[in-house]
């Protein structure tokens, strides 16, 4: 194990639950736009810890939605970014394969649709800074040194994501305050550094994990495919101090995410799931859906880079979340994500930290 890290998993937990003002080692994974201030709040009035994904989001929103969350709870939260990426290279060709491609799945998409601009990065840290949550999270790459100084003057946490060793020890150099490390088995966007080696650099959780607590001396969280109390010891006992969860989480009502979506995923296996950059442009797990596997199929047109490829997909993505058509949708989920039940936020907790106990004793 790691230098410095106490052996028993009980210790671990405690320890990690002091640092982050939580009761229970448990975290909602920062996921954009189904992470709403109800879920976060429900998490952490149940002992974990809240989460904000924050990637779309502008600095009004940021402070709407902490200003939400506060009034729903007073427990600690975190607010995640991504590192930006370079400025995309353009196709106008491709550009106009993809939008005669995604015509077929919903609204004809205007040109203009891949010109998708992101809320402004250095606005977005100074509106996080401003609000002062507990922990501020990163995914595909480190904070700048400044940014790092910022948040530590602040007394905030950072917690980095890797889904490598060599990602993880470059967090921790960087000054992360713990490594979340993301195996392949994580719904949503995978955390790689680099975005072309998403798909080349995937490594199970039952592997990162334990490689990841022995690179490095700070706290490790351990995230990708746990959904159930089994899985949340299996963490613990392979050297992580805390775990985060996301799919685990999205069929709690509080979620309010889509019925067509809450249901596609109670019967989603692991095999029901595929990385895909349909959606966005950057690679993700999806469940299984029409148009993610006509996009993968031969005579499909490769996606736009990110962000231009979510621009292009929005009308289709916005239809059908108003259609509820499930087929369409971006439903992004874990492998586990058949553990996911349909009950309130609290219960999920308590019954992961209860499940989990005895396998721990």
């Amino acid at each position: 194990m790691g230098k410095g890290r106490p052996r028993s998993p009980f210790s671990r937990a405690e320890e990690f639950n002091a640092k982050v003002g939580t009761h229970l080692p448990i975290l909602l994974a920062p996921m954009a736009s189904v992470s709403p201030p109800s879920l976060s709040a429900a998490v952490a009035n149940a002992g974990g810890m809240g989460a904000c994904g924050a990637v779309l989001m502008t600095p009004e929103e940021i402070r709407s939605w902490a200003e939400e969350f506060r009034r729903l709870s007073d427990g600690p939260f975190q607010i995640n970014l991504w590192i930006p990426d370079p400025s995309p290279v353009r196709d106008a060709r491709l550009e106009e394969r993809q939008r005669e491609f995604l015509g077929r799945w919903g609204p004809v998409v205007p040109a203009e649709m891949g010109d998708a601009v992101l809320p402004n990065f250095e606005a977005q840290c100074e509106a996080i800074l401003a609000v002062k949550p507990r922990a501020i999270s990163s995914i595909m790459g480190v904070y700048s040194s400044a940014f790092v100084a910022e948040m530590k003057a602040r007394d905030i946490l950072w917690l980095a994501t890797a889904t490598t060793v060599p990602e993880a020890r470059a967090a921790e150099e960087a000054g992360a305050d713990a490594i979340i490390a993301q195996g392949m088995e994580a719904g949503g966007h995978r955390g790689a550094f680099d975005a072309a080696k998403a798909e080349t650099g995937m490594i199970g959780l039952m592997a990162l994990l334990p490689q990841t607590c022995d690179a490095v001396s700070v706290p490790v969280i351990a995230a990708g495919g746990i959904a159930d109390g089994r899985a949340v010891a299996a963490a613990l006992v392979l050297g992580a101090s805390a775990v985060q969860i996301g799919t685990g989480f999205l069929r709690a009502p509080e979620a309010k995410i889509p019925s067509a979506y809450a249901d596609r995923l109670a019967r989603t296996e692991a095999h029901d799931t595929m990385l895909t950059r349909a959606f966005s442009g950057r690679a993700g797990r999806s469940v299984r859906t029409g148009y993610v596997e006509a996009a993968a199929s031969a005579d499909a047109p490769p996606p736009a880079p990110y962000p231009v490829q979510r621009g292009l997909t929005r009308l289709m993505r916005e239809e059908a979340a108003r259609t509820n058509d499930a087929e369409r949708m971006q439903l992004w989920a874990g492998q586990a994500a058949r553990f996911a039940e349909a009950k309130s936020a609290a219960a999920i907790v308590h019954d992961l930290w209860g499940d989990a106990f005895p396998y721990l004793r």
